[in-house]
């Protein structure tokens, strides 16, 4: 199916496009034509678009996250190599408010789309491993079947039928059996990739962290060790935010970010506050100062991720990573040679 609408042209110049993905469709809008092109959401849709897109040659192309009904797009267009932005749509859709388009279609969501493009210069998505593409797909199975015992065992504490707790029971078994062949594929997908087992043996000396969240972060935050802490932060969801206007200072929160990478760090971070004496020394400080157990946690959870940001960045263990800074201490004390000392000092803006 092709169905082309409303023909005009407008100014030439960089071209934007916005495509609205749905189960069964495609609609692509561009921002130099008021032609909306609808194709199917298959193999012969997606190269229809190839196509098309490979004679406009567009500045950035950006597609709504729909729970990987986009994927299969995003990796021929990546494949392809055209830039692209898989975005969170309820960032559209405020844009949307605010440019005052109150009605929803799919044509119209493909046109908010390409002015997205146009307005928001979006963070543009890279092309994954198909290793990484598995790890992902395996993780996020893992991540539904964990969800799904933990609905069964709040479901056998409220009843009292010892039938439906024995079919309960039976699921619960099922589903721990499914978990830890997943775990295994896990574990060896891991080690057959030199660059995953690398990452993870950085990731799991730290203590605290554990196979999930470092599987996790190696699925799910290929921006660890690329990027700053603040925007680290912020892709997480652990940055606080301001809440302020004019004389009014409100109280700074966290926001948006990957759930789903967030949710692990929070029980790793808890852990960490135990046994890690980094993480434990610094919830005790923040304690000490009257910090509500909230934010002692969601700080602890920047800070781990902050040190991990670093641990990849630098390619150093935990165990390095705390040599670096004892050196450091001692350079700023003046208790090292001249030339170590200049050393170090290049090299402190990169690791903390």
């Amino acid at each position: 199916m092709t169905h082309v609408v409303s023909q005009s042209s407008a100014p030439a110049g960089p071209v934007f496009v916005g495509i609205d993905v749905a189960k069964d469709k495609l609609d692509l809008a561009r921002s130099n034509s008021r032609q909306l092109l609808s194709v199917t959401n298959d193999d012969k849709g997606i190269r229809q678009i190839v196509q098309l897109l490979k004679t406009v040659a567009p500045t950035c192309i950006v597609i709504e996250a729909t729970g990987g009904l986009e994927r299969l797009l995003a990796d021929a267009l990546l494949d392809a190599a055209f830039p692209v932005a898989v975005v969170n749509p309820s960032r559209v859709r405020h844009l949307a408010i605010g440019l005052g388009i109150l009605a929803k279609s799919d044509p119209i969501d493909a046109f908010v789309l390409s002015e997205f493009a146009r307005l928001a210069e979006p963070r543009l998505s890279q092309k994954r491993s198909a290793n990484q593409a598995e790890l992902d797909a395996l993780i996020t199975c893992r991540r539904q079947l964990t969800c799904a015992r933990t609905a069964q065992s709040n479901c056998r504490q409220t009843t009292s039928s010892s039938s439906a707790k024995q079919s309960i029971d039976s699921i619960l078994k099922a589903l721990d059996k499914q978990i830890e062949l997943l775990d295994g594929k896990i574990k060896k997908l891991i080690n057959s990739d030199d660059d995953f087992k690398h990452l993870d043996r950085l990731l799991r000396s730290v203590p605290g962290v554990g196979p999930v969240l470092s599987s996790t972060i190696l699925a799910e935050l290929d921006e660890l060790g690329n990027t700053d802490r603040r925007q680290i932060s912020a892709l997480v969801g652990v940055a606080p935010f301001d809440y302020d206007s004019g004389t009014f200072k409100g109280k700074r929160a966290i926001r948006g970010g990957r759930a789903q990478v967030r949710n692990v760090l929070y029980m790793a971070t808890l852990a960490s506050m135990r046994f890690n004496p980094v993480l434990k020394d610094f919830a005790a400080r923040l304690a000490g100062k009257g910090k509500a157990a909230k934010v002692v946690i969601v700080a602890c959870m920047r800070k781990l991720l902050t040190l991990l940001n670093a641990m990849i960045r630098d390619n150093l263990t935990w165990k390095e990573l705390h040599v670096v800074k004892q050196l450091q201490a001692l350079a700023d004390a003046g208790a090292m040679p001249h030339k170590i000392q200049n050393s170090i000092a290049a090299k402190r803006p990169m690791i903390f």
